[in-house]
């Protein structure tokens, strides 16, 4: 097997653990691609992308180009020379020119097993849908959205206590491994793309602010379900007392049925899985919070901290 030249396509955390996998390869990582530095943070100054202070770190030769789009901004890469441009949630699209470059394609690294869950939010999605399992997709880009042919797949059981954050770190390290096996299986000419499936596509579009509001109306099993996948980001919310509440944690509270006729968002007591809260089906156990201004606490310091007494999330 020779080795190949790399170049990487990258921005956030999720694509570290493939860019140092890379780099302790027998493969040669020639150059690396970021998005700009962003505004960041209360002062809004312009912060470097983890894959970019990764890249520094190791001496890689760097471009932050606005976008591919044009001749002048693929003057890096193309200096650069790949065998295969490996991209791992790089959020720039990749025009023609850029996918027809390097002799061996475009290698991506996707979240999911697809064609479930094309698209920008995979890990999210797979949660809100109550999947059993989900996955990375090692697959060749085209031009299409997440439709390229498939190299690897490898499966990762989704448990009833995951949140995307849980998942987001755990498919990270699984798809670096994938991604080296199919480098090394493309550099020795026995790894053959495949089609994706014709069934079960589908598509997980971009996670909005608005859909972190809990509707306590909802089943415990739905809400549960919320509460993980929008961890850590938006953090799934409700009121109380007026103000905004965040809700981190919570599980469906075993052994309680449903509410009844309690209205849902009634807060039902403390127990030693967090504060009941009653939904329109079943009870969800709140097990972290946090006041707006405040600092995330554990239910029962909550509870104690306030009058619970006739109350309900969501007023």
């Amino acid at each position: 097997m020779n080795p190949l030249r790399i170049a990487f396509a990258g921005t956030p955390h999720f694509a570290l653990p493939a860019l140092r996998a890379l780099l302790g390869s027998a493969h040669r990582v020639v150059g690396v691609l970021t998005q700009p530095d962003r505004p960041a943070g209360r002062g809004r100054q312009l912060r470097a992308s983890p894959v970019k202070l990764l890249a520094l770190e190791a001496g890689l030769p760097l471009a932050q180009p606005p976008t591919l789009k044009t001749p002048e901004s693929r003057v890096e890469l193309l200096s650069w020379a790949p065998d295969v441009l490996v991209v791992v949630a790089y959020g720039l699209i990749l025009p023609p020119a850029v996918l027809a470059l390097p002799p061996l394609g475009c290698v991506n690294i996707h979240g999911s097993l697809l064609p479930r869950w094309r698209g920008a939010a995979p890990i999210q999605r797979a949660i809100l849908a109550g999947d059993a399992e989900t996955g990375v997709t090692i697959m060749q880009l085209d031009e299409g959205l997440d439709t390229g042919p498939m190299l690897l797949e490898r499966h990762r059981h989704i448990g009833t206590h995951d949140t995307a954050g849980d998942l987001h770190d755990a498919l990270a390290e699984l798809g670096a491994a994938a991604l080296l096996e199919a480098i090394d299986g493309l550099a020795a000419g026995t790894l053959k793309a495949r089609a994706q499936p014709a069934a079960g596509a589908n598509y997980a579009p971009k996670i909005d602010k608005a859909e972190a509001r809990l509707d306590w109306s909802a089943s415990a099993v739905e809400l549960d379900r919320r509460v993980r996948a929008f961890n850590p980001w938006p953090v799934a919310e409700t009121r109380f007392a007026g103000e905004p509440l965040r809700v981190l944690r919570a599980s469906v509270a075993a052994g309680t049925g449903a509410a009844g006729e309690t209205t849902p968002g009634t807060l039902l007591g403390i127990g030693d899985d967090g504060l009941r809260v009653a939904c329109g089906e079943g009870v969800l156990a709140v097990g972290e919070l946090q006041r707006a201004g405040k600092r995330p606490v554990a239910a029962r310091d909550f509870a104690n901290a306030v009058r619970l007494d006739g109350t309900r999330f969501g007023t």
